[in-house]
């Protein structure tokens, strides 16, 4: 190792504190310090290259070198680098954005609200919710529902939505109107001999069980992925959310879609929504709407619930609610160039071309003895690993499987992510048949060397 690449990782280690990190391992053995990108790959402070199989944190659909959104952010940074929202002030990237994601999502939408991040945004659609039923004149009506098993983000309110151990555990959840239902992981909780459309009867009669017990003028809102991402990637159930939302429409409850790891053509569709059949009322965007080169998300509004908050404003004068770098003309422009080349470069073709061979190569690793279940939808897919085939049994955490596994990646020069014991797939939108081959020739590598590793040390009894 060169003298440089040990005093950079010395310097992280020292200096600092990261985000989602086992911070004693990272105290002991340092970070992967990433140094370049080009294209889907991205180069280590030693030079070695990987495949990011995970396109960064689910969102560089571009990969790691498009000089038009590099273009777009210099331009819009020479000629304003920064303007905000506040007090009636405004400024053209941001209303050319707007207009933009208004004419492209699945429902009527009134107006966007800018924010920085996808936790930022689902915190602010707490807020205008809760701001809208008090200005409808049904301030008992604030309880949210989310599901154990997703990710919404990690603010205060956020991490109470998110149904996740990591995010949850050693803070403090003071929330106490945030509710939860069942995660719909059909492969980990279906009953012997129940099927898709059977679970789904059941989970929303879960549902309506839990609305009826807790009142249905005290219920809100319903937050869901369409796809669950950070819980395992887990597409849900046929039938499940046209059941589900049968249920939210008859009590009243809104519907909001978190599309910030499915949106922008994720899953095969524009909208994750579109894929899995949901319907919702409001929507929030984040990570693939810049390809994550500036960051930014939106919260995106029904009329009505407009209607709502200028009522409200009416009353109570400002709407009290937003973010200094909020609606930030660079993000916004750099967001705007995204979209225009998403459609110029005819994406959703592209991603309808090369996700049969993602899916098929994923689900290739069926037939391994190590794998218990093999899902997934357009680009975007999961592994699981199991202890045991026939009895689906997962490894427990210390066998630490997943560890050992994302370790022999690294060395084969594959960057992904597991979850519990699921190893998750998100690449960059622009991966190619050749390089889907590549990343999954590493992680069957990696993952024959995980099963002699677990076969020698009797934590995979065969």
């Amino acid at each position: 190792m060169s003298n440089y690449a040990k005093s950079i990782i010395a310097g992280d280690r020292e200096h600092v504190l990261h985000p989602t990190t086992n911070l004693f391992e990272h105290r002991e053995n340092g970070a992967l310090v990433i140094e370049r990108g080009q294209g889907i790959h991205v180069y280590d402070v030693q030079g070695k290259e990987y495949i990011e199989g995970m396109a960064g944190l689910w969102c560089t659909s571009f990969g790691f070198s498009e000089s038009e959104l590099v273009d777009a952010a210099v331009e819009q940074m020479r000629k304003l680098p920064f303007y905000h929202g506040f007090g009636n002030k405004a400024v053209v990237p941001t209303i050319e954005l707007a207009r933009r994601l208004k004419s492209m999502v699945p429902f009527e939408a009134s107006k966007v609200f800018f924010t920085n991040s996808g936790s930022e945004a689902n915190d602010t659609q707490l807020k205008m919710i809760w701001y809208y039923n008090n200005a409808v004149g049904r301030p008992e009506k604030k309880k949210i529902i989310a599901r154990w098993g997703g990710y919404h983000g990690v603010t205060i309110a956020t991490a109470c939505l998110t149904g996740l151990p990591a995010f949850r555990g050693g803070f403090d959840q003071p929330l106490d109107n945030i509710l939860h239902v069942s995660c719909p992981h059909y492969y980990r909780d279906a009953e012997e001999g129940e099927s898709e459309e059977e679970y789904a009867d059941r989970l929303a009669e879960e549902l309506e069980q839990l609305i009826l017990r807790e009142d249905p003028d005290t219920i809100a809102a319903f937050i869901a992925e369409p796809v669950m991402a950070g819980g395992g990637v887990i597409p849900p159930p046929r039938t499940y959310f046209e059941k589900i939302q049968k249920i939210l429409r008859q009590y009243d409850i809104i519907t909001i879609a978190d599309e910030v790891v499915c949106g922008f053509g994720r899953t095969g569709n524009m909208f994750g929504c579109e894929t899995v059949g949901m319907q919702p009322d409001t929507m929030t965007v984040a990570k693939q709407l810049s390809s994550a080169y500036m960051p930014i998300a939106a919260v995106i509004i029904p009329e009505w619930m407009y209607e709502g908050l200028v009522e409200a404003s009416a009353d109570r004068g400002i709407f009290g609610h937003g973010i200094t770098y909020g609606g930030h003309p660079v993000p916004a422009a750099v967001a705007l160039r995204n979209l225009e080349l998403f459609e110029e470069r005819d994406m959703m073709s592209r991603i309808r071309d090369v996700s049969p061979h993602f899916q098929e190569r994923l689900r290739a690793f069926a037939d391994h003895p190590m794998v218990g279940n093999v899902r997934g939808v357009g680009l975007i897919g999961a592994v699981e690993l199991v202890a045991s085939k026939e009895k689906r049994l997962p490894f427990e955490a210390s066998a630490g499987i997943g560890q050992f596994c994302d370790n022999r990646c690294i060395e084969h020069g594959l960057i992904h992510r597991f979850s519990g014991n699921a190893a998750l797939f998100c690449p960059p939108l622009i991966i190619t048949a050749e390089e889907i081959d590549e990343m999954f020739k590493r992680f069957g590598l990696a993952l024959d060397e995980t099963y002699k590793w677990a076969r020698e040390t009797g934590r995979f009894p065969g």
